[in-house]
């Protein structure tokens, strides 16, 4: 056992891929020399070299088109696109192109390519450095999506996505990098697309992921000394979706609340409330109720804080589901 950050965790875990397979590289702006933004990717150039840590041209349309190419010959590069907002020139190959390249050769052809994304907010900056646009890859077939909320899970999750055989995004919370936590550098944590159950519960289920997870178990925290016992659901996966563990919790709770940084407009946690209302329909006690982002641009840094849900508007979802 190890005692790393978040961001330590994932330099661990694209390590460990590098020295595991020759044909896996890194490439993006800033991650040689620099070690990235926020240093995630610091010390690997000079380990591995310049041909297999690649410092990039500002250009995130041509990082996908590359690593596309690189995946077709053998290669199983692994992107970063510097910030969440950044990422839009890119999307037509992530969505036309990547996504699609399995079923188009009819099986013939896989893109094991990996896709590392910080995202969120919390980290005082303004628009295109503090966005969640997971639900827009999400609804693009043919993408698997997972984002971790733990040094375990970052170790293990960036490892697992590197071995995968079809494109993945891997989101990674950025006002979590140093979010310190234990990692067991030996123990695999399973299916990296299957939700876990943090705390268990009785009275209410809190399903969230990526930064807000650490939110949504203090408010677990805060309900207990109200006298309720709340459940919560770290998701892990975006697409796919683990509605199995979800349900059988609702199934038992009889409330769900689904809480995102992203807008609730479109997001995450309306395929969540919609699908666990079709399954478990007789089980609830009250609505799915969604907590998330406004649908507004990202504020600027002096009113973000009014922005991000915390942990009152968790509280305030479960007085609302209680009062049923």
């Amino acid at each position: 056992m190890a005692t790393m950050t978040i961001a330590r965790a994932i330099n661990e875990g694209l390590r460990a891929s590098l020295a595991n397979d020759p044909k896996t590289l890194l490439m993006g702006e800033d991650i040689g020399e620099l070690g990235g933004v926020y240093r995630v990717t610091d010390g690997l150039k000079k380990d591995f070299g310049a041909m297999r840590v690649v410092d990039s041209p500002l250009a995130e349309s041509g990082i996908i088109g590359t690593a596309i190419g690189l995946a077709l010959r053998g290669y199983r590069p692994i992107c970063e696109i510097q910030f969440d907002g950044f990422v839009f020139p890119g999307f037509n190959q992530i969505t036309t192109q990547l996504a699609k390249l399995r079923t188009r050769s009819d099986g013939m052809l896989s893109a094991p390519v990996v896709i590392r994304i910080p995202y969120g907010g919390g980290i005082g900056s303004v628009e295109h450095h503090s966005e969640s646009p997971e639900a827009l890859f999400a609804h693009t077939a043919g993408l698997r999506i997972i984002t971790p909320s733990n040094p375990q899970d970052a170790y293990w999750m960036i490892q697992q996505a590197v071995s995968c055989e079809d494109p993945v995004i891997v989101f990674e919370p950025k006002r979590r990098y140093w979010l310190k936590g234990e990692v067991d550098t030996g123990a695999p944590v399973g299916d990296p697309f299957t939700a876990h159950v943090l705390r268990r519960g009785t009275d209410a289920t809190v399903v969230a992921y990526g930064p807000l997870v650490p939110v949504a178990l203090a408010a677990a925290a805060a309900a207990e000394e109200d006298g309720r016992s709340v459940e919560v659901i770290d998701l892990r996966s975006i697409s796919p979706i683990d509605f199995d563990t979800v349900t059988e919790s609702v199934t038992r709770t009889g409330r769900l609340i689904v809480a995102h940084e992203a807008p609730t407009f479109g997001g995450i946690g309306g395929e969540i409330a919609a699908r666990i209302s079709e399954r478990a329909f007789l089980f609830l006690e009250a609505p799915v109720i969604r907590v998330g982002g406004f649908h507004m641009p990202y504020p600027v840094a002096r009113v973000e804080e009014q922005y991000l849900p915390d942990i009152d508007r968790i509280l305030e979802a479960l007085d609302r589901a209680f009062a049923y």
